[in-house]
C-alpha cells in the first residue's frame, strides 16, 4: 500500500512537472464510482498530450478507494481470524477496505465554454474497459464529469490547473 501510494505520488509530481512544458494544463479529479462491482471513490490526476482546438487527448492514473469483502478473515469480538487456521491476524485484514491503482486515457471534443464529450479506456488490475464521458463547466475550471461504460460508471468534479 505505501509503495502504490508513493509510487502514485511521484508519477503526479511528475506529472505535474511535465506540464508546463506540455500543456500548462493537469487535470485532476474526484469521483464517486462503482468499478467491477464495488462502490467506492477515485481519485486521478492527468496531463493532456494532445490539445488542438476543442480536442485533446487526456492520460491519467488514479487510486480506487473501495469497499470489499475478505472471505478469508473474520471478525469475533472485536478480533480478526483467518478462516483457514483459525488463528489471530492483524486487524487490516477485516477492515473490508481495498485500493486499487488505474491508469486511464480519454480522447475528448469541448465546446468553448459548453460541454465536452468523448471516449475513454481504463486499465484496472487485468481489465481494460471502454466508456463514455462527458463533462460540462460548473465554474471557470471546474467541471462535473460522468463516465459510463462496461462494469463502469462514476460522477463528480474535475479541476484543470
Amino acid at each position: 500500500m505505501k509503495l502504490t501510494l508513493t509510487a502514485l505520488a511521484a508519477l503526479a509530481a511528475t506529472l505535474a512537472a511535465a506540464a508546463p512544458a506540455m500543456a500548462n494544463t493537469v487535470t485532476a479529479e474526484a469521483n464517486i464510482a462503482r468499478a467491477e462491482g464495488d462502490w467506492g471513490g477515485e481519485l486521478a490526476v492527468g496531463v493532456p498530450v494532445v490539445q488542438d482546438g476543442g480536442f485533446s487527448i487526456t492520460p491519467a492514473v488514479g487510486l480506487f478507494f473501495h469497499d470489499r469483502d475478505h472471505p478469508a478473515y473474520y471478525h469475533d469480538d472485536g478480533s480478526c481470524f483467518a478462516r483457514s487456521s483459525g488463528n489471530e491476524v492483524s486487524g487490516g485484514k477485516c477492515d473490508d477496505s481495498g485500493t486499487k491503482l488505474f491508469a486511464k486515457v480519454e480522447a475528448t471534443y469541448r465546446l468553448p465554454m459548453a460541454l465536452a464529450v468523448g471516449v475513454g479506456a481504463r486499465l484496472i488490475g487485468d481489465n481494460v474497459r471502454p466508456y463514455g464521458t462527458v463533462s460540462m463547466p460548473l465554474l471557470p475550471r471546474i467541471d462535473v464529469k460522468g463516465n459510463l461504460g462496461d462494469h463502469y460508471v462514476a460522477a463528480g468534479l474535475q479541476a484543470r490547473f
